[in-house]
Formats: C-alpha cells, sequence, structure tokens
C-alpha cells in the first residue's frame, strides 16, 4: 500500500494554551471544517477535551459529511496520545485504511505555532493522488478558519 504525508504549519496569534482549548474538542475540529465538512459525534462528545478522552481505543465512529448533509466516509476515531498542546490520532475510515493526524502546538514568541502532520493510507492505492490535493485543501482551509477567527477575535492583522 502506498502511503501519502502531508505537514503544514501555521503561526497564529494566540498563547498556545488558548490556542489548545480552541482546538482540542470535536466542537473545535467541526468549527475548522466548517462549511465544507461535517464530522457527527455523540452528543456527549462535542465538547469534552481530548485530553480527558480514552486512549488506544475507538471512540466513536463518526460520519463525514460533506456541506454538512452528504455523507461520504465512516471514520472511526482513535486518539492513540493526547498531552496538553497536541494528539496523535491514528483512525481508519471506510476511505482510508490508516489515518494518522499528529497536531502539536508549541509556544512562538506571544503566539503559538499550529503543525499538522498527516500520514494517509486509501484503501484503493491509486485514490490517494486523487485524495492528497483534497486532503491538502482541507487542512489549508482549517488553518486559514483558525487565523481568521483568532486574527479578529485579537485585533492582529
Amino acid at each position: 500500500m502506498t502511503t501519502f504525508t502531508l505537514k503544514m504549519a501555521s503561526n497564529l496569534p494566540v498563547p498556545s494554551p488558548d490556542l489548545w482549548q480552541k482546538v482540542s474538542t470535536m466542537e473545535g475540529v467541526n468549527y475548522e471544517l466548517a462549511p465544507f465538512i461535517h464530522m457527527t459525534s455523540p452528543a456527549g462528545m462535542r465538547r469534552v477535551p481530548f485530553t480527558q478522552a480514552p486512549l488506544k481505543q475507538p471512540l466513536f465512529a463518526s460520519w463525514l459529511l460533506l456541506l454538512g448533509v452528504l455523507p461520504f466516509d465512516r471514520h472511526q476515531l482513535r486518539l492513540d496520545e493526547v498531552w496538553e498542546g497536541g494528539f496523535c490520532e491514528n483512525s481508519s475510515s471506510l476511505i482510508h485504511r490508516v489515518w494518522r493526524h499528529e497536531r502539536i502546538i508549541t509556544a512562538n514568541g506571544t503566539g503559538s505555532m499550529l503543525t499538522d502532520t498527516l500520514n494517509f493510507e486509501p484503501r484503493i492505492s491509486l485514490l490517494g493522488y486523487i485524495l492528497l490535493p483534497i486532503v491538502r485543501f482541507v487542512f489549508q482551509h482549517r488553518h486559514r478558519r483558525l487565523k481568521q477567527s483568532l486574527v479578529a477575535r485579537t485585533g492582529e492583522a
């Protein structure tokens, strides 16, 4: 199987603890993905910080909904490691045999550096060449949404 890799980093104008609080729940994930994608989750899990989630076991199955309505994948969410400022997700889905997402937030002067590293193996290898630019677009969008919301909050340009 072919593994596809993507790494993306953004400087954001908030201290790392504030950024971690914003991005470490399913509610935060869905904010970043909106309006293109929505991940379903049990009502009781939407605001639970990832640091309180059980590790190394499936948390729940999530439908990925295009534009919030059209199901296009079923994701089995599993967190292997979580710490204040980051996580390692090791999940799978109907489309992906392997979906590894590492997110690390580090202090960077008065702000933070958010780094996402993805490694994924589609169940159909050739599909990865189509999915890679889509996944890149989705993560660029996530970083852009965070930056826009944080700049609006802090008033920085």
